[in-house]
């Protein structure tokens, strides 16, 4: 049960598949008729050739009916008329003729059948990771903090792939093989159904052998794609975390991690891949025992004078016979491929049946006109508050800074007003109004913010400020990077706004990379500004130059500003000390630094000169 309905929600990505179903199906039938008719066709080319030729009279041709009778009663008449009136050659040479025509046939229906099929399976694909993606996207930032990076990409890649090698590419077993082993099948009742119930009786031992083999394939495939989950992180962190690990001097201790999860990947997948690799030879042992057993239950019958068919035809039974065991085949190996595709199939749906903790709300919000408010805001992230009972107000066009010692709820406070993450008690409203009740695309098109950690793209330098915004022109780009002084070191670069800079910019150095972040917020120009330590890569020189372009920025508009460097907020409309979560100061800077509290202290340990 759980098997068809993975499958069918698989194969619904597929859609719209209801114009290429009735084609694939007509094709199929017909390369499935012209393949029973090449091996039908057998039978009179080992007559005319092994056989003694008639030289009677010329057989009787048939009355027209809809049945196998007429057909090869048509056929035979054909040929004996050939046969006598031009000879045996003739009549050979009309056989052969056939048979080619028909296998051409065949095989031409095969090919546009499996066009079609190509078709509904790269169309499955590009379905399944548009969605995959757009979930990615659509999924909130907490949701990515509580799982390992490695799992998400094995997701991404590795199970796609599965899904594409054992599902998609198997439609043609569970499509097109079934119908060659009743095509077969009914040739074998029509020629002897003494023989076919014989080896009917046969054939769900077979089955039955087959599908006990691959059933505990599923268990191995779960454990298989979470061992390489685990190891595209250990990739992930060796890349990310490539100046460290050679700082410690710890690429023994990694090599090591690493080297313990690599091979219980390849014990468990050896597993996996023998019982897998079993299918088709145990499969292939039954079906020629069987067809042993057949052979020998036709021989019987010839002995007793009860077979009821010429040698020919019996040679023609048994390659109908071993038809039937080729698609058998087939299809009992991509069960098994099935079975790893769905395990894989089962962590995709993980992803995108994943809730949406942060939903979108439904009130349309365009513009900023009064403040924003945190209303007896508190957060947890699990069972320990981070923030606790914070109440605080940013009015339209002030500067409101939030500063704190490391830990003290800073950062989340930024992340909660964007909705990264939901309250878990109070409210975050825009003029009175709850955020949670606002179209999320809407709320984030009025901040521009610029992270502690500058968040930048593998592409040129010209796209990541123009990020999300295609409609900006060279200009404005550049009049942002001037703005955020990033204009100068820019035009040094070897292509200018043009130069790639690198996976996470890694071509830049840390002053030059927040520089760019902070061209891409003033570049949005939004209405509420959050900036998180956005100086705190520069150097001294550039923190200043960056510091009075982003005053003269923030003039007229709400900024929200996470500072540890106490000298970049001083002249802050209102300054709010946090503490384990708590607003335990509030003002200006010389009110604080009088107050002879937390703020003056943290002030005591820092220079201001």
């Amino acid at each position: 049960m759980a098997f068809m309905k993975s499958f069918k929600r698989i194969l619904s990505y597929a859609r719209p598949y209801g114009r290429s179903v009735p084609g694939y199906l007509l094709l199929s039938v017909l390369s499935v008729v012209f393949g029973v008719m090449n091996y039908g066709l057998l039978g009179p080319l080992l007559a005319v050739l092994f056989e003694e030729p008639s030289t009677g009279a010329t057989l009787a041709r048939p009355q027209f009916a809809w049945s196998l009778d007429y057909v090869t009663g048509l056929f035979g008449w054909a040929l004996s008329s050939i046969i006598q009136n031009r000879g045996v050659i003739r009549g050979l040479l009309f056989v052969c003729g056939a048979l080619v025509v028909s296998c051409l046939l065949a095989n031409v229906c095969r090919y546009l059948s499996q066009r079609i099929l190509v078709g509904l399976e790269t169309r499955l694909m590009k379905n399944l990771r548009e969605a995959l993606f757009g979930k990615i996207l659509s999924l909130p930032v907490g949701w990515f903090t509580n799982r390992r990076k490695g799992d998400v990409l094995s997701s991404i890649s590795n199970d796609v792939a599965e899904v594409q090698s054992g599902i998609a590419g198997s439609f043609h077993a569970f499509f097109r093989e079934p119908l060659l082993v009743l095509g077969f099948l009914a040739m074998l009742i029509y020629m002897s159904p003494q023989l076919t119930l014989v080896s009917l009786v046969a054939l769900p031992v077979s089955a039955f052998i087959v599908t006990r083999i691959t059933r505990k394939l599923r268990a191995g495939s779960v454990e298989t794609q979470h061992l390489m989950g685990r190891l595209l992180g250990h990739f992930e962190e060796a890349i990310s975390g490539s100046r460290i690990i050679k700082a410690f001097g710890a690429r023994r201790y990694v090599a090591d991690r690493f080297g313990a999860d690599n091979e219980r990947h390849r014990q468990v997948l050896r597993q996996v891949r023998n019982r897998q690799e079993l299918a088709s030879p145990v499969s292939e042992f039954l079906g020629i025992s069987i067809a042993a057993g057949v052979l020998f239950y036709g021989g019987w019958l010839n002995y007793r004078g009860n077979l009821g068919m010429t040698w020919s035809q019996f040679i023609v039974y048994i390659m109908f016979y071993w038809k039937v065991l080729e698609p058998a085949k087939t299809i009992a190996k991509s069960y098994a491929l099935v079975q790893k595709g769905l395990v894989s199939a089962d962590r995709i749906f993980a992803i995108l049946d994943a809730p949406a903790e942060i939903e979108d709300g439904r009130e349309s919000v365009k513009d900023f006109r009064e403040a924003v408010t945190f209303d007896h805001v508190s957060f947890s992230y699990g069972e320990e508050p981070v923030l606790k009972d914070v109440s605080l107000t940013l009015p339209k066009g002030k500067m409101i800074a939030v500063v704190g010692p490391s830990g003290a709820g800073k950062s989340t406070m930024a992340d909660l007003l964007p909705r990264f993450y939901d309250v878990t008690e109070g409210a975050i409203r825009i003029d009175g109004r709850d955020i949670r009740t606002l179209q999320l695309e809407e709320l984030t098109d009025l901040m521009g913010i610029v992270t502690q950690e500058s968040i930048l793209f593998n592409d040129t330098v010209f796209n990541n400020i123009a990020f999300a915004m295609p409609g900006a022109t060279r200009e404005e780009v550049i009049a942002a990077a001037r703005v955020a002084n990033a204009d100068e070191f820019i035009r040094q670069m070897p292509q200018g706004y043009d130069t790639n800079i690198g996976d996470r910019g890694a071509k830049l150095s840390g002053g030059q990379r927040q520089r760019i972040a902070i061209a891409r917020a003033v570049l949005k120009n939004p209405p509420i500004l959050i900036l998180d330590e956005a100086t705190s890569a520069l150097d001294t020189e550039s923190e200043r130059l960056v510091q009075d372009a982003l005053t003269k920025l923030m003039g007229g508009r709400t900024s929200l500003v996470i500072a540890h460097r106490l000298s970049t907020i001083r002249h802050a409309d209102e300054i709010y000390v946090v503490q384990d979560g708590r607003i335990v100061e509030h003002g200006r800077h010389k009110d604080l630094v009088a107050n002879h509290g937390l703020y003056s202290h943290l002030c005591s340990l820092q220079d201001f000169s």
